[in-house]
């Protein structure tokens, strides 16, 4: 038996939260052997349809198949990437409560899906050493970047600084590459997205995600100068070493801001000003840094208030040329809605 009710009381829980018709719609999509089998190895985290083929040993329209049905009952979610197609187990709304419920009665020890887990494992950890290559091919031009300006480990400390030690239910990540700062930030936030346009960093993201054990965040592809991502429902997003990438930085902070919830926070990580022309040619770089005003300007087009700047630089050492500049913002809803309030009363 892949599952079973411990008591009629789980069925009870569910049908107190779903409609009748939603819920004998999830029953039925999640109550055949392959399928329970997808939904188990999706709690391990997130496939493709050809990492299922594999495991499953079946034919890609068959899987194609049954992880069409499971996306209409909403058990599980379909994340598109270029032409590939990431899966992950809902997070939200009745049919996460209802996926969460069914895996929750399945046995741990069964051994096909012991069998299943093994070849999961096995496949991501074909993909995890295809990502580090990757990432072993570029290293030295990141390295040599990294070489110019304050340590890695300096700029991460002053970005959990600036974030400071209250709880951060759901973070952004915009560009967020290798996945880095939702590693180094995992123990701030309840729920993590990273967004990224570039399918090779994904891959390494979603490696380094996966070798740190984190499996509160995940991350999706993305145009970061037009986002996909529900609209003021994050209360920290963060935008690290993006803008210089790009032509139109106003635009991407528009939409980042578009993101945050009220009363949430956008901390916008970047270079200051400076004159090295050569990360132009060689390092794709399309702005020379970003002053304080040009930053504070767009902050406050994007219709929240700077609130806090810090530059961090490295003293006595001459490589260390460029300065990082941490940018933090504020939205003003709730400030606005309380003084409105007070208004009322007076």
């Amino acid at each position: 038996m892949f599952m079973s009710f411990s008591s009629s009381g789980h069925v009870m829980d569910l049908a107190a939260r779903s409609s009748l018709p939603d819920l004998v719609t999830a029953l039925k999509s999640a109550g055949e052997p392959t399928r329970l089998r997808v939904l188990a190895l999706l709690a391990q985290g997130e496939a493709t349809v050809k990492d299922l083929t594999e495991v499953l040993a079946q034919s890609q329209p068959r899987v194609s198949r049954h992880l069409k049905l499971l996306t209409e009952a909403g058990l599980i979610e379909r994340l598109p990437e270029g032409a590939w197609a990431y899966y992950r187990l809902a997070e939200e709304g009745e049919g996460a409560a209802i996926a969460r419920t069914i895996l929750a009665q399945l046995d741990p020890d069964e051994p096909m899906l012991g069998r299943d887990r093994l070849r999961l494992e096995a496949i991501k950890a074909a993909h995890a050493a295809a990502a580090q290559a990757y990432f072993a091919r570029n290293a030295a031009s990141w390295d040599k970047l990294r070489s110019l300006h304050a340590p890695e480990a300096a700029v991460e400390a002053a970005v959990r600084e600036a974030i400071g030690t209250a709880p951060v239910h759901n973070l952004l990540d915009i560009g967020t590459g290798t996945g880095r700062m939702l590693t180094v930030l995992a123990d701030r936030y309840t729920r993590g997205v990273g967004v990224d346009m570039s399918h090779d960093m994904l891959s390494v993201a979603r490696a380094n995600l996966a070798a740190a054990g984190i499996d509160h965040a995940h991350v999706r592809q993305g145009d970061i100068t037009a986002l996909t991502v529900g609209a003021s429902a994050f209360d920290l997003v963060l935008v690290h070493q993006v803008l210089h990438y790009l032509d139109d930085p106003a635009r991407a902070l528009r939409e980042a801001a578009r993101a945050v919830a009220p009363g949430g926070r956008l901390l916008i990580v970047d270079f200051a000003p400076h004159d090295m022309e050569f990360l132009r040619t060689d390092h794709a770089h399309r702005r020379l840094g970003f002053s304080h005003d040009q930053v504070k300007a767009w902050i406050e087009a994007a219709g929240l208030d700077l609130s806090a700047v810090r530059d961090l630089t490295v003293d006595g050492s001459p490589k260390a040329k460029l300065t990082v500049t941490l940018w933090m913002a504020r939205d003003r809803r709730i400030e606005m809605a309380k003084a409105a309030a007070l208004l009322k009363t007076a």
